[in-house]
């Protein structure tokens, strides 16, 4: 997750200040969870020295208002276009089980056991986020959610499967 591409998108709608900023960026990821504002206006500076966004505004209320410059609307368009790598060997537990198994740590079946509880955890509070997103009619919600079960269950998958060699 990027704060920094996600700030661009949120002021390419609009101009906006830090508060709004850091609320509707909580809004787009959905379930990411909070955001320190702390980084929301680090990053704001960076974009500003960066040149990507400006500050020279202030409200009714006082507050900074952030604007999106052309060169931030290319950056946000560029990266769009990026392809995203999937780096499965950079994934915490994978690399935490690789490591498990360098030093054939005695209590693997445990661990796999407790990433698979945790998973499973995951899977029901999502599916019944899932069926919320869909009874709103909020579809991009809806598939974003739908696509991290699929991964989910693909990690199960992979789970089930080191189970097996482990027993044979």
């Amino acid at each position: 997750m990027s704060v920094k591409y996600g700030l661009l998108t949120l002021l390419y709608q609009q101009d906006n200040h830090g508060y709004e900023l850091k609320v509707e960026l909580e809004s787009l990821l959905s379930i990411k969870g909070k955001i320190n504002p702390g980084q929301i206006y680090t990053t704001l500076d960076r974009l500003i020295r960066d040149q990507l966004v400006s500050s020279a505004e202030i409200d009714d209320q006082e507050r900074k208002l952030y604007k999106l410059e052309k060169s931030g609307e290319n950056e946000l368009k560029k990266w769009l276009l990026e392809p995203v790598p999937y780096h499965s060997t950079k994934d915490d537990f994978h690399f935490k089980w690789s490591c498990a198994r360098k030093i054939h740590f005695e209590q693997e079946k445990m661990m796999l056991e407790q990433q698979k509880a945790m998973i499973m955890k995951d899977v029901l509070e999502l599916t019944k986020l899932k069926t919320e997103f869909l009874i709103q009619n909020e579809e991009h919600k809806y598939l974003l959610i739908n696509g991290t079960l699929l991964h989910l269950e693909a990690d199960l998958n992979w789970i089930s499967q080191i189970e097996n060699r482990i027993r044979s």
